[in-house]
């Protein structure tokens, strides 16, 4: 029975503190996604004010609403965890509260029986009338076990009553605290509701301009189509570029008799002949920073220091016009205007172009990696320059037309695209 009482409280503590654990883990992505929700709603009103773009206002006020059912789902995990706390602090009262009573009746039935002997001589009495000196001992020892059990006994009920005082005093809090939660959330689908029905307005009023936005959809893509072949070239032209280096290197020094003759044969080989553009030979550091960087797949910081993804990788149904299919090669993130893009992992500035005369992109390579940063104004790095992870590599360009500030992010492994929003850190 021990056994079965100490691993009960085992469970019940390691529940415990998991449970708290889990509280404060939602508790810092609740104040997460409201800091978030309150730069967005800082966006959206900057926006609004100089009524630019009703399609960008779309697309924030999306954001918005996908945070706060973020932050509604956030509270009601918290609700849960919190009420199965409160039903296992609940359950440990009714324990105390029935240990307490049968302690208590049991140390007032002694009490009375002390009583009824408190007197020296009855106790002197009862050991000398004891048939040897071995019984005389033992009933000696009898009344000292017995004072010493009367007096832990009376120990354990105020011990277990002080736990019970801490744990109710600890599910008064837990109420409040639990009121205070479903409070948040009413108040949380209210705003939702409300920004729903918002958002509905805004897409009947984009709905009226349905040729204007489908053509300038149309445009946008075309150009994103040329902007794409002109960086598979680069990233080509980038690879080529390296292998290049590399069978010079080696070329170089096969002919100074560090390698051995076949080697030397090889790499000559190579530096006369054409060199692969699809798929970059490392060098053992180009591997090194490689395997880097693809063991920190899903922990990459953000190539902006505040934003939001307004749109994803690959080919997506339009927000608004599902029939309509748009193709992104990277991911498009929406940030505040004047923001910096920052390099998402230390590597070596490959390219900087100009895409148009007000529209910068970089290239940095990290090992077969290329990340390439497209929608700059103004660039603050120089080509083969070595940057560090989040370092300014330039100023994000804000649209005359439309009032949006957003960089176009993109990941590829040699020539090969992947989707930028699985490496980035949630």
């Amino acid at each position: 029975m021990p056994k079965y009482f100490l691993s009960l409280l085992f469970v019940c503590l390691t529940a415990t503190m998991w449970s708290q654990s889990q509280q404060e883990k939602l508790e810092q992505r609740k104040a997460q996604i409201q800091r978030e929700i309150r730069d967005n709603e800082k966006m959206l009103q900057n926006v609004k004010s100089k009524e630019k773009s009703a399609m960008n206002v779309f697309l924030i006020q999306k954001n918005k609403i996908r945070l706060k059912e973020n932050l509604i789902n956030t509270t009601e995990k918290q609700t849960r965890l919190l009420a199965d706390d409160m039903y296992r602090n609940q359950l440990r009262i009714n324990k105390l509260n029935r240990e307490l009573d049968i302690l208590k009746e049991d140390y007032a039935k002694k009490i009375v029986n002390s009583y009824k002997s408190r007197s020296e001589q009855s106790r002197a009495m009862f050991i000398l009338s004891s048939e040897n000196f071995l019984q005389a001992y033992k009933r000696a020892q009898y009344l000292k076990q017995y004072t010493s059990f009367r007096k832990s006994q009376g120990e354990e009920i105020n011990k277990k009553s002080t736990e019970l005082h801490s744990i109710n005093e600890k599910l008064k809090l837990q109420k409040i605290a639990k009121q205070k939660l479903l409070e948040e959330n009413k108040k949380e689908r209210l705003a939702l509701v409300k920004e729903k029905q918002e958002q509905e307005k805004l897409v009947n009023s984009i709905k009226k301009d349905k040729n204007k936005i489908v053509s300038d959809i149309r445009k946008k893509q075309r150009e994103s189509k040329t902007i794409d072949a002109q960086i598979n070239r680069l990233i080509r032209e980038a690879i080529a570029e390296a292998n290049r280096k590399a069978a010079a290197e080696r070329a170089k020094a096969a002919a100074s008799g560090d390698k051995s003759k076949s080697d030397t044969g090889k790499s000559a080989t190579v530096s006369r002949g054409s060199v692969s553009s699809s798929r970059i030979e490392m060098t053992p550091e180009d591997k090194v920073i490689a395997d880097n960087f693809k063991a920190n797949r899903g922990k990459l910081p953000w190539p902006v220091e505040k934003g939001f993804i307004s749109l994803g990788y690959g080919d997506q149904a339009h927000p608004i016009y599902n029939t309509l299919v748009v193709h992104n090669s990277g991911v498009e993130i929406t940030t505040n205007e004047g923001a910096n893009a920052r390099a998402v992992f230390a590597g070596v500035v490959s390219r900087i172009w100009l895409i148009t005369p007000a529209n910068k992109a970089v290239m940095i390579q990290h090992g077969d990696y290329f990340t390439v940063y497209q929608n700059l104004s103004s660039v603050s790095v120089s080509s083969g320059e070595k940057v560090s992870i989040k370092q300014s590599l330039g100023r994000i360009r804000t649209s005359g037309d439309t009032g949006k500030t957003v960089l176009k992010f993109i990941i590829s492994q040699n020539t090969t695209y992947m989707n930028p929003q699985g490496w980035l850190a949630n």
